[in-house]
């Protein structure tokens, strides 16, 4: 997610550059790009192999919400998409740690270092234009890490709810999660997270139960005591390992009701996720009104909405 100082940089440049209406970047090799509105807007260029940051600059002033990401993605699309999970860069790398996970109508739709601003442009073309049942939306890491400059607390919430609107108005079920933990962003040390990753999780949570949505625990299973990522489940304080991509894995809605004990995270009857039986959401529940899931059943995903797009019962 290293956008961290990218805002400030790029804010740099263009105060050094004349004044233009159009932003160009010093030293930008593709700054002959086309602009305005073109047949198509997304240019073929190969990745970068070491100036990361002019490709990251280049992405900023041209294509600020990564439409053209998956755009070659989503035309190509023959199999019906099922579930679309949007996010960052934890959900961008969860296909490589997992890439079973992500077929029969499920699409990985991640950019690493987005924000929520720049997830709600690209929403329409990487979800609502795909027409899934349902959307999984991860998001928050990198607003509070600063990736995109400053913002309010209400701000960023604003950006998780105009994009759960969205997908209500047409139809997609919406899945909430949480903002998993971190106690520091490496690309940005002076950061301490952990509280303002709380504060967001709490909202996130009240708007889900508000609204209807399924929320989704990741971090009661993830973090320590302290807030930070639990040892073994992150390379870096932030981004899963396949460790932790296997405790994230959505279980099957099938669910008996037996302790079958071959899974660690359950789901209440509300469609919350719960690190552990013992969690907070399952705590003063009896054993028989927490379901486990068996990988023998349907996804969950499948389960019918409790009214247009409002989650699961």
């Amino acid at each position: 997610m290293p956008h961290q100082s990218l805002a400030a940089l790029l804010a740099a440049l263009l105060l050094s550059a004349p004044a233009s209406a159009q932003t160009i970047i010093p030293g930008d090799p593709y700054a002959d790009d086309a602009v305005g509105i073109v047949a198509d807007p997304c240019p073929t260029h190969p990745k970068p192999t070491d100036s990361y940051q002019m490709y990251n600059l280049h992405m900023l002033t041209r294509d600020y919400g990564q439409i053209c990401r998956y755009a070659a993605q989503n035309a190509a699309l023959k199999t019906p998409a099922r579930v679309v999970f949007l996010g960052d860069s934890i959900t961008d790398n969860w296909i490589g740690a997992d890439a079973s996970l992500f077929a029969n109508g499920l699409l990985d739709r991640g950019i690493s270092g987005q924000t929520t601003p720049q997830m709600l442009i690209r929403f329409r073309n990487d979800v609502v234009l795909l027409h899934p049942k349902a959307v999984h939306i991860m998001a928050g890491t990198n607003d509070i890490a600063g990736n995109t400059g400053a913002a309010t607390m209400a701000t960023v919430e604003g950006n998780i709810a105009s994009m759960a609107e969205l997908a209500h108005a047409n139809g997609i079920k919406v899945i909430l999660a949480s903002t998993p933990p971190a106690s520091a962003f490496p690309w940005n040390p002076s950061k301490r997270p952990s509280p303002q990753i709380v504060e967001l999780n709490a909202w996130i949570r009240g708007y889900a139960k508000t609204h209807g949505y399924t929320y989704v625990d990741y971090y009661t299973a993830l973090t320590t005591p302290e807030g930070g990522m639990k040892p073994g489940l992150s390379s870096d304080g932030v981004h899963p390992t396949p460790a932790g991509y296997a405790i994230m894995k959505p279980p099957r809605a099938g669910c008996d009701r037996q302790d079958t004990g071959n899974r660690q995270m359950t789901y209440d009857r509300r469609g919350v996720l719960a690190g552990t039986a013992a969690s907070s959401f399952a705590t003063g529940r009896a054993r028989g009104e927490i379901e486990r899931c068996t990988s023998k059943a349907a996804n969950w995903y499948d389960l019918t909405p409790s009214g247009g797009g409002r989650g699961f019962s």
